[in-house]
């Protein structure tokens, strides 16, 4: 029976990486070994444990939040941002540049869906920094990993995802993740200008007298307004679950209420928007939850056949470590995301190690923010970086494939070694 459970989960993996439909996969197979190994009266325990995952209130948040990205992508609020924040980073060799990292947190924090970060950046800044000379690695490097900042900095999907997988609270998830998202960003703005000093022909300031053209027309009111009203959106998201006047899925209402308002203000909002936003979060949210409910089939049946207990007996009979078994699962994780989205890694693999993790009496917060920080590089990763794609796609014909991989390099090297210190350094997520 457990070597059934371990033949399950590498032929869902397999078929997967071979390009099979992810939630029909999880759970046709599933059923099929459950079927077959267990008999079909194993099944009464499905419907209770389908409805334990629609009656979750805490995944109410991802259709929410998912709503709040969406909408705030229409609003415009990014073209604004970005136009203030490079006429204030203007003077310095890689201000641009530092501008787009700068943007691409205060997104992350107000939207959490990477797509949408990424496509918006790369819409907006791509074509102006390829026209202000910038290196095209560096820009594309820039854009795609500042686009990724959405998975650590909360409110995040990815970490109300793994709260749920992991049955920890989301609110703590989003407390641990706040300081490491914030030194991610100041790691790139470091890197930033290290290269913009070794080559400052690839990252040149902007003409000064440009600079003083834009302030004239009133630059620190526009720079007010840029910021005010995203500012005001992530107080009132991340405030209120820090404060404990709200839990993340209540919090993600106030998002998306929010969300709203912002793009009304903004001049922005008709019936034309919202129906594209409503289409849009439905098509998001089903996806994730039609997968979610393949995963639980293949949780029930992987527990079912004792595959979690072979593994935690495997795991403690060769007296294997914590720290060594940690290294193991965050290199899965990593090779895996070259090949496979986020949220199968999250309902496929996570499920199967926390178990492990609980029975070394690992701190679960600690292990969520290492999965999420490794989570966020695989979208970085080629062949199958997702922001690789999401910018190739809005990206000018002369910026190829070549320059995405090759710019992507030194942010996927930082993402790595930042990991290696949340790691080694744990207290780190405690800080705040």
């Amino acid at each position: 029976m457990e070597v059934l459970a371990l033949i399950l989960f590498l032929c869902i993996f397999l078929l997967i990486l071979f390009g099979f439909p992810v939630a029909f996969t999880l759970g046709g197979l599933s059923v099929l070994f459950g079927y077959f190994a267990l008999g079909p009266e194993f099944f009464n325990f499905l419907p209770s444990r389908i409805m334990g995952v629609m009656g979750n209130v805490v995944l109410l948040a991802v259709p929410l939040f998912i709503y709040m990205g969406i909408m705030l992508e229409k609003s415009g609020l990014a073209e604004n941002l970005l136009e203030s924040m490079a006429m204030l980073f203007g003077k310095l060799r890689g201000g641009l540049a530092i501008s787009v990292v700068i943007v691409g947190a205060l997104l992350a924090a107000s939207t959490g869906i990477v797509g949408a970060t990424v496509i918006t950046m790369g819409l907006i800044s791509l074509p102006t920094m390829l026209k202000r000379n910038y290196s095209v690695e560096l820009s594309t490097g820039i854009i795609a990993s500042s686009g990724t900042l959405g998975q650590i900095i909360p409110p995040s999907v990815v970490l109300v995802l793994l709260g749920s997988v992991m049955n920890v609270s989301v609110g703590e998830l989003f407390k641990a993740a706040l300081l490491p998202g914030l030194l991610l960003v100041i790691l790139y703005i470091v890197y930033i200008l290290i290269y913009a000093r070794l080559r400052p022909e690839n990252a040149p300031p902007i003409p000064a007298a440009e600079i003083e053209a834009f302030k004239e027309g009133g630059f620190w009111k526009k720079l007010i307004r840029a910021f005010i009203l995203p500012f005001l959106l992530i107080v009132a998201v991340l405030g209120s679950i820090f404060g404990g006047w709200a839990t993340p899925t209540e919090a993600a209402a106030v998002g998306a209420m929010g969300a709203t308002l912002l793009t009304i203000v903004q001049g922005r909002f008709n019936l034309k928007i919202l129906k594209e936003v409503m289409i849009g979060t439905t098509h998001l949210t089903t996806m994730v939850f039609i997968i979610l409910l393949g995963a639980t089939t293949f949780a029930l049946v992987f527990r079912g056949l004792g595959g979690d207990r072979y593994l935690v007996d495997l795991i403690q009979s060769s007296n294997l470590e914590p720290h060594h078994f940690l290294l193991i699962v965050m290199a899965v994780v990593f090779v895996a995301g070259f090949f496979i989205d986020f949220i199968e890694i999250v309902f496929i693999i996570v499920p199967v190690v926390v178990p492990i993790f609980t029975a070394m009496k690992v701190d679960l917060i600690w292990i969520g923010i290492l999965l999420a920080l490794n989570l966020q590089t695989s979208f970085l990763t080629p062949p199958f970086g997702f922001s690789l794609f999401y910018l190739k796609g809005v990206a000018p014909a002369n910026v190829t494939t070549g320059h995405l991989y090759r710019g992507i390099v030194p942010f996927v090297v930082i993402q790595v070694l930042f990991l290696l210190i949340v790691a080694l350094f744990p207290e780190v997520l405690y800080l705040v």
